[in-house]
C-alpha cells in the first residue's frame, strides 16, 4: 500500500507540471495544489520528487533570486524552449519568459566582444510589469 500511495503522490506532481508547463512553478505552488485536491503532500517529498526529475532531465531548476527558494518547469523536448531571457516584477513577482532578438544579440556580442557565454536559461532582468508601472504612475499622478 506504501508503494502505491508513494506513485499516486508523484502522479499527482508530475500532472500538475505538465498542467503548468509554460510557467515556473515553487515547491509550495505544488504543495498547495496538492492539497486542495485533497492530497496532502510534505514539503521534503515535493522537493525531493522534483529533484530527481531534475537529475533525469526532466524538470529545469532555476533559482531567481538570491535567498529565494528554487523554480521549477517542465523541461520538454524543444530545445529551443530554454533559449529565452526571464524578466521579474520587483513588485508583484510576475515572471516573463521572453524570446527578443535585440536580447540574442546582446547575447552574441558578450561572447563575441568578451569571450563570455551567458547562460539564457538562469539570466533574470529585475524591474516593473507594465501593470505595475501604470499602477506606479497613477499613484503618483493621485498624490499630486
Amino acid at each position: 500500500m506504501n508503494i502505491s500511495y508513494r506513485t499516486r503522490q508523484r502522479e499527482s506532481i508530475w500532472n500538475f507540471l505538465q498542467e503548468n508547463k509554460d510557467r515556473h512553478v515553487m515547491v509550495d505552488d505544488v504543495v498547495d495544489y496538492l492539497k486542495s485536491q485533497g492530497n496532502g503532500v510534505g514539503k521534503s517529498t515535493v522537493y525531493r520528487y522534483l529533484e530527481k526529475l531534475v537529475e533525469e532531465g526532466k524538470v529545469r531548476k532555476y533559482f531567481l533570486e538570491e535567498g529565494a527558494g528554487a523554480c521549477f518547469q517542465l523541461a520538454g523536448g524543444d530545445e529551443n524552449c530554454c533559449k529565452h531571457y526571464h524578466l521579474k516584477c520587483v513588485r508583484c513577482g510576475a515572471l516573463l519568459h521572453v524570446e527578443c532578438s535585440f536580447l540574442d544579440q546582446v547575447h552574441a556580442h558578450i561572447l563575441q566582444q568578451h569571450q563570455f557565454q551567458i547562460d539564457s536559461r538562469k539570466t533574470v532582468l529585475y524591474g516593473l510589469c507594465e501593470q505595475c508601472r501604470e499602477t506606479g504612475e497613477k499613484e503618483n499622478r493621485d498624490e499630486v
